[in-house]
Order: C-alpha cells, then sequence, then structure tokens
C-alpha cells in the first residue's frame, strides 16, 4: 500500500510588521447597454509605526478583492518620513487637489489631534504628538493624499545641514 504524505502547499502568513488600516470602500456603478456593472474601490493605508506609511487604491469586482490590491499596493507604496522623537521636525502643509492639510509639531504627552483619515496616516506612521488642520474638501482619498504629501516634505536637521553645506551645530 503506498503511504500518502500530507503536503502544507498553504501559503503561509509572513509577519513582516506593517500595519494595515482600510480607510474607506465605496461602491462604484457604471450604467452599460445591458444594465449596471456593480465595482468596489477600497482605500487602505500601511505603515510600520516607525517612521513609514504608504497608501494603495484597488479595485475589483468583489470587496474582499479590491481591499487585498490596495493592501498589496500600500506594501509596495511605503515612503520614509523623518521624525524627531516622538513627534515631526517642523511645521508643513500638504496639498492634493482642493484638500489642504496642515501639520504642526507637538510635545511629547500631547497625543494625535487630528480627524478621520489624517489620523490614520499618523498614527501608522509612528507619530505620537501632533496637531493638524484639514481645510478644503473632506474626501478621504484625497485627505490622505495631502498627509502623505505633507510627510514626504518633512527634512531631519542633517538633511537640512547637508543641503546647506553647513554642520548641524550652526542650525
Amino acid at each position: 500500500m503506498a503511504r500518502i504524505e500530507k503536503r502544507d502547499n498553504a501559503p503561509k502568513k509572513v509577519d513582516d510588521g506593517i500595519d494595515k488600516t482600510l480607510v474607506q470602500v465605496n461602491r462604484i456603478t457604471k450604467v452599460v447597454k445591458g444594465g449596471r456593472n456593480l465595482r468596489f474601490s477600497a482605500l487602505v493605508v500601511a505603515g510600520d509605526r516607525k517612521g513609514r506609511v504608504g497608501i494603495g487604491i484597488g479595485k475589483s469586482a468583489e470587496t474582499s478583492v479590491a481591499i487585498e490590491k490596495a493592501t498589496n499596493s500600500a506594501k509596495k507604496n511605503l515612503v520614509n518620513i523623518s521624525l524627531v522623537g516622538t513627534t515631526i521636525p517642523h511645521e508643513v502643509v500638504g496639498v492634493f487637489e482642493t484638500t489642504k492639510v496642515i501639520l504642526m509639531p507637538a510635545k511629547e504627552g500631547k497625543g494625535v489631534i487630528a480627524g478621520g483619515p489624517v489620523r490614520t496616516v499618523v498614527e501608522l506612521a509612528g507619530i505620537k504628538d501632533i496637531v493638524t488642520k484639514l481645510y478644503g474638501s473632506n474626501n478621504k482619498i484625497n485627505c490622505v493624499k495631502a498627509t502623505i504629501n505633507g510627510l514626504k516634505k518633512l527634512k531631519s536637521n542633517e538633511e537640512v545641514a547637508r543641503l546647506r553645506g553647513i554642520s548641524v551645530d550652526k542650525l
């Protein structure tokens, strides 16, 4: 009698240290000659809470597939941001379309003072003390993209000193 070996071919979950948060799922209906086509769009923010954060958008006929696509896209689009302790090094303004997000550093212990999608991005980036203000459109996709735009503009003291050609002591 032949011996049957059990093989485990199931994909193994790899813990990569990246947290993911689903921000929004949109239902999209396209009217065609034969009726309506229903699809879904998902917005996911991913970050390691240590200074790396990314966003992804996925579209599909099923919500679970759209979320999976968005998660993979967010992991591929991770960007590094400059942090000083638990806050950001300086005030910065992020803009996307008609949305404007002002990100201001806060003293240690103040906490995250931000609303909705901006809070999600900031927390997944690893910022624990920050004050934000949102102007213009409060569309979730635009808010997330404006926040990422602002975080990309952050520069550490070392970067500024290197660009100016001086030592960090003189800043």
